[in-house]
């Protein structure tokens, strides 16, 4: 399917009241990437976590802030703001606005594979 309409792709729920939409991909991995936009309702904080694999986000709509292992401080997203983790970076985000914040991750894996860590 080279269009896809992102209002006809279903949204899975995940912890929080969070959602995700997989845009590009599937469970038997037929993909070489996965792109899927997750929204996350104001107050919502992602676990620590990484990916065996590079991931890029992309802030959509909304307000939120990051943090990603070996930099320095908070970083703020915004519509316009991507981030670029390799790969076994640590990494969380929050929505921190008052409307949900979504964001585009494109995972250089053909499936999602998150690896959640102690805080």
């Amino acid at each position: 399917m080279p269009a896809i309409t992102h209002a006809d792709v279903p949204a899975e729920p995940l912890r929080n009241g969070s959602t995700y939409q997989t845009v590009v991909g599937d469970k038997a991995g037929t993909t070489p990437v996965l792109i899927g936009i997750q929204t996350a309702p104001p107050g919502y904080k992602s676990q620590l976590h990484s990916h065996p694999y590079m991931e890029i986000i992309t802030v959509l709509e909304g307000e939120g802030e990051a943090w990603l292992e070996d930099t320095d401080g908070i970083i703020a997203l915004r519509p316009g703001v991507s981030l670029m983790m390799p790969a076994g970076m640590k990494h969380w985000f929050a929505a921190t606005g008052e409307a949900p914040l979504k964001i585009m991750g494109v995972h250089a894996s053909p499936r999602r594979t998150v690896q959640v860590h102690a805080e």
